[in-house]
C-alpha cells in the first residue's frame, strides 16, 4: 500500500516586516501623489491623497497587532522546542 505523505507544516513567518512595508508603501504613494494633488482634484480624484494617508495611519494599529503576534509566535516556538524534549514514559521510582 502506498503511504500517505504527511502534510507540510504551515508557514509562520515574522509579520512585522510585512506591516512595515505596507505602511511604507502607503507613505510612498502619498508622496508620489502630493505633487499631483491639484490635477487629481480637478479630475475629481482629490481624495486619493487622503486615502493614502489614512492607509498609513491605519497601518499603525496593524503594526502593533503584528508585534504582539510575533511575540506570541516566539513564545509558541519556544514552548514547542521545550515540549520536544519531554517523553511520555513515566519516570522510574
Amino acid at each position: 500500500m502506498i503511504g500517505v505523505p504527511t502534510p507540510p507544516k504551515p508557514l509562520d513567518p515574522p509579520m512585522v516586516p510585512f506591516a512595515v512595508v505596507g505602511i511604507a508603501l502607503w507613505i510612498v504613494a502619498a508622496l508620489i501623489m502630493l505633487p499631483f494633488r491639484d490635477e487629481l482634484a480637478k479630475a475629481g480624484h482629490g481624495n486619493w491623497l487622503d486615502i493614502a494617508i489614512a492607509g498609513a495611519l491605519w497601518g499603525i494599529p496593524g503594526l502593533l497587532t503584528m508585534v504582539v503576534h510575533d511575540r506570541n509566535r516566539r513564545r509558541r516556538r519556544a514552548g514547542a522546542a521545550s515540549d520536544s524534549f519531554k517523553t511520555d514514559s513515566p519516570a522510574a521510582p
